[in-house]
């Protein structure tokens, strides 16, 4: 794996553990620190950022994060909406039945543990591990490694999205399950018309989650309410 391959996927890692932030500054030698990797490998890194527009250059302060506004989030939950509309039909065809049954699976056991009174310190990341490896699995299954890397991409984007919106987090566990449940239910019927309509629905559920949470703390003034961004 080139040095440019590892500093993406060291950035990356961060990203999903939160600790990159969405409008953060950072410097070259900021990301040599935290990613652990040379100045060469995080120059070599940094169109690919800004490529995909994780990152952007702004004069005379540096690098930042890719910041949430109304049109990221509208542009993100558009494209994952494309695509994963797509991405059903292909997967109701090629996903076994005992394949189908074990992701249920894993789902109910989130569920269950998300429904317990005890604490659970590694719930939230399991969740997203559930989560989001549906819908992976599901992109996966059309066979287009270039669809396959802009969804991910993408993904990067809705993850940024959701770290910046705190709140999401407690809210979003247990109704993000049973949104996925009911998509099962209809993949394991074999209901394509269900399966596309379910999957719509959580799509924009988690949008609506998203800008509910943002809105309603005290975050709402860093977002660019635009009609540009609307």
């Amino acid at each position: 794996m080139s040095q440019r391959t590892l500093a993406y996927e060291s950035f990356r890692r961060q990203i999903l553990s939160a600790k990159i932030r969405p409008g953060q500054f950072v410097s070259q030698r900021e990301l040599t620190r935290l990613l652990d990797l040379p100045l060469g490998a995080i120059r070599e890194m940094i169109p690919r950022l800004e490529a995909a527009r994780l990152i952007v250059t702004v004069p005379k302060r540096g690098l930042q994060i890719a910041p949430v506004d109304l049109k990221l989030i509208r542009n993100a939950f558009q494209v994952r909406s494309m695509v994963e509309r797509e991405a059903v039909r292909h997967f109701l065809r090629s996903a076994s039945d005992d394949e189908l049954a074990r992701i249920e699976e894993q789902h109910l056991t989130i569920l269950e543990r998300a429904s317990s009174a005890e604490p659970d310190p590694t719930l939230d990341a399991d969740a997203q591990t559930v989560d989001w490896g549906l819908h992976d699995t599901m992109v996966d299954s059309i066979g287009n490694e270039i669809l396959s890397e802009i969804y991910r991409v993408n993904s990067l984007h809705v993850r940024l999205i959701r770290l910046d919106a705190g709140l999401v987090r407690p809210m979003r566990i247990v109704p993000a399950m049973e949104e996925h449940l009911a998509f099962i239910a209809a993949l394991r019927a074999r209901d394509e018309d269900k399966a596309i309509k379910s999957i719509s629905e959580h799509i924009e559920r988690s949008r609506a989650r998203v800008l509910d949470a943002m809105l309603g703390s005290n975050q709402s003034g860093s977002i660019k309410t635009s009609a540009a961004a609307a």
